[in-house]
Formats: C-alpha cells, structure tokens, sequence
C-alpha cells in the first residue's frame, strides 16, 4: 500500500512516499517558494535495496509555481515519470496523509477527510490563519489528483486531547470556555507522539513518564505518562511556553495591554510584534541558532543572554512538569535545535542534579545519527536525542485508521 503524506505550508509542500508497511520512504521532497518565478523543488529517491546509509539520488531545480496545484502536479510529476518516477500513475496511491495544525476539540484522533470534516477544519482558520488555510488547501488539491485515494487528516492538536481539565482551562468566565472554546490546545502533538513512543520503547517503560522537549524555530515541551499527554507548553494559538525563533514565548498580558493602550500598537501590531519580531530575533538580531552561537563564541553579550534566557525557561518547565508527573523518567531532546545544538542541551542540563540530570558532556558533543542517550551512567534520569519523524507518525496513524476501520 503506497501512503502519500503531505504537510502543506503556506508558500510550501513537504512530502514523502512510504510503501507500507516498509517505514522507509521511497521519496521525500520539499517544494518552496510558492507564488514566485523562483519557486524551488529539492526530490529525493531512497534505493530501499542499497546499504544502510547509502545516499538517497537527488534532484533540486528552479522554476515558475504560480499556485499550490501547479507545485503538487509537479510532485507527481517527478513520483510517475523516469528517472525519478517510483510509480506508473497517481491511481497506485491509497492513502493521502495530511498534517492538519489545529483539530480544536473536535478532533482527538486522526479522522478520514470527509465534507463534514473539511467544514470543521475550515471553521477553526481563524485560531490558525497562517496554518490550517495552508493545511485545507493541500487536501483540496490532493483530492483533485489522487482521485482514488482515501484522504486522511492527522491533527497536531489531537495528541494533546487528554490533558485534564484543570491543566486545559484558563481562570477567564466559564462562557467563553462554553461559548468560544477559549482553551489550551497544544501543537507539535505528531512529533511529540513519536518521539515519547520511541522513548518509551527505548526505556522498556510502556508508562514511561516523559519531558520531550521540541526545538525548532517553533519550541514546545509536553508531560507525557504512558503515551498519555498531560499538559503541553502551547496553548490557544502556538505562541506560548518557551522561547522561540521569533515567537515571544510566555509574557504578562499586561504588557500586551500596555502596547495598545500607552503606546498605540494595533492588535495587527502587537501579533507582528509578537509572532514575527520577538523571540531569539528580537533578543539576539537573528532566529537562527548556528548564527547566535557565533556570536556567543565570539562574546556577544545579546547573543549570551538569549541562550541563558532560552535555556533558562525550558529549565522551569521542567521542573514545573516533573511535578505533573509526579517524578521523571528521562528527558527528550527533537527536533532541528534540540537534535542538533550541544550547547543548548548542555544548558538546559546544567544545574539540574537535584531533578537527577547528569549529562555526559562526552557524548553530548559526539554527532550521531538515530537515537542517543548522553546521560551519565549514575543518572537517575536519562537524558535522549531522538530525531523526530513526522511524516513517519502520520503515515503510521493513517495506517491504523485504516486497518481499524
């Protein structure tokens, strides 16, 4: 069975093609740009015979995308036609997997795409603009192409769904909970799901209580006990928590009342403020963490407060979620800058004996593909890298709705 996950952006696709129940993709791809006359394509074909670790073939070029169908027609352009084809026509897809940013409270599990589903999707654009319109037009496309594929949605929020109610609500009047749904959603729930199940699997703990700590230009940290989420970082919209690429992270809403109020901001102000211009740029002058560890190496004083206060709130909420948990297992570092930069795990690490952290500084600096574990051997806690595979749990989620279907 060829199951085909697409995570449509605004100005992007991200695909990869799994042949079931192989979980190595026989092509991945990006396409970028979007709208533009230099729209980007970068398509890889992984040769499932070759050695382990053999490079995948690749092609990369340029050309006009005026819209998302165009870029998706190419896709399966380069998925059919030789010498990167790995199918003789779309009709051999059965499975259309797609990252859908927010299920609201509708959606606590992956569901078919169905109208009745498409219309709640459409519903919930305006808690995600930037997002679920992006997400929607995806599915809109793939159905006019893979006309005889099953489409499915796998919701980044649906992980989150079995927070308690005390860890969900906010202290605001009952009726806007009742009548709005102003909640805690939580995002980033497919990368969390995987990589808590490869913890656990890793642990030999099916009731594993976990941190994974999500790092990327977007952050996130979720309580996790026994594949069960407890409470997340994120929360309405995907602006709260830690500190981010250019998002704020956690702030007193009393400084958003004073943007407005005494110095003028518009609320469009005050979300560009917030989601675009804060963050590591705003602390920094950059949202990319190679350029700020630069910077810090060579004794930027913006450069070392931005990773002391980066480091410092992902220290909080570990602590804050150890006692969600009521104890702690191990910690889960993912994602571009938790898989990637020792220097943040070293910080966030530092100092956290009592919570029974003891990093290996050793194998902390060592790069190494798959998962890692860089405690210390009198750890009491172990510390992990796990890579995250997102399209990997989406493909596997559509294959068990299928199969329980």
């Amino acid at each position: 069975m060829n199951i085909f996950v697409v995570n449509s952006g605004s100005s992007s696709i991200k695909y990869q093609l799994f042949r079931w129940p192989a979980e190595q993709p026989v092509c991945s791809g990006l396409v970028e740009r979007i709208g533009s006359e230099q729209a980007t394509i970068r398509h890889k074909v992984f040769d499932l015979q070759a050695p382990e670790g053999a490079p995948p073939t690749e092609q990369f070029y340029t050309l006009p995308l005026p819209d998302h169908e165009v870029g998706l027609r190419e896709v399966v352009r380069l998925l059919t036609e030789q010498p990167s084809g790995v199918i003789q026509d779309p009709s051999e897809i059965a499975v259309v997997g797609h990252r859908v940013v927010h299920g609201g409270e509708a959606f606590a599990a992956t569901a078919l795409i169905t109208e009745e589903v498409k219309a709640e999707i459409k519903r919930l654009f305006v808690l995600v603009p930037l997002h679920n319109p992006a997400n929607y037009l995806g599915i809109e496309v793939a159905e006019r192409l893979f006309t005889h594929a099953q489409q499915v949605a796998v919701f980044d929020t649906a992980f989150h769904q079995t927070m308690p109610e005390h860890a969900y609500r906010y202290a605001l009047p009952t009726a806007l909970y009742e009548e709005q749904r102003i909640r805690k959603y939580g995002f980033h729930g497919t990368s969390h799901q995987y990589v808590a199940a490869q913890a656990a699997a890793y642990l030999d703990q099916p009731d594993a209580r976990l941190i994974t700590i999500h790092l990327g230009n977007g952050c996130s940290m979720a309580a996790v006990r026994g594949g069960r989420s407890l409470d997340t970082t994120m929360g309405f919209g995907p602006l709260g928590g830690l500190v981010m690429g250019t998002r704020s992270g956690d702030i007193d809403p009393s400084v958003l009342l004073h943007l407005q109020v005494q110095l003028g901001y518009t609320p469009e102000q005050v979300s560009t403020l917030l989601n675009k211009q804060s963050g590591m740029l705003g602390l920094a002058g950059s949202n990319d963490m190679r350029d700020i560890g630069r910077a810090l190496d060579a004794g930027d004083a913006r450069a070392a407060l931005a990773y002391d206060l980066y480091a410092y709130r992902i220290r909080q909420y570990i602590g804050a979620y150890t006692a969600t948990l009521n104890g702690l297992d191990a910690i889960v570092f993912t994602a571009g800058v938790g898989e990637n930069d020792a220097m943040v795990r070293a910080r966030v690490c530092q100092d956290m004996e009592f919570f029974g952290l003891q990093l290996d500084e050793v194998k902390n600096q060592e790069r190494a593909p798959g998962l890692r574990d860089l405690s210390r051997p009198e750890s009491r806690v172990r510390i992990l890298v796990i890579p995250t595979n997102e399209e990997l749990e989406i493909a596997r989620q559509c294959a068990q709705l299928l199969i329980n279907e």
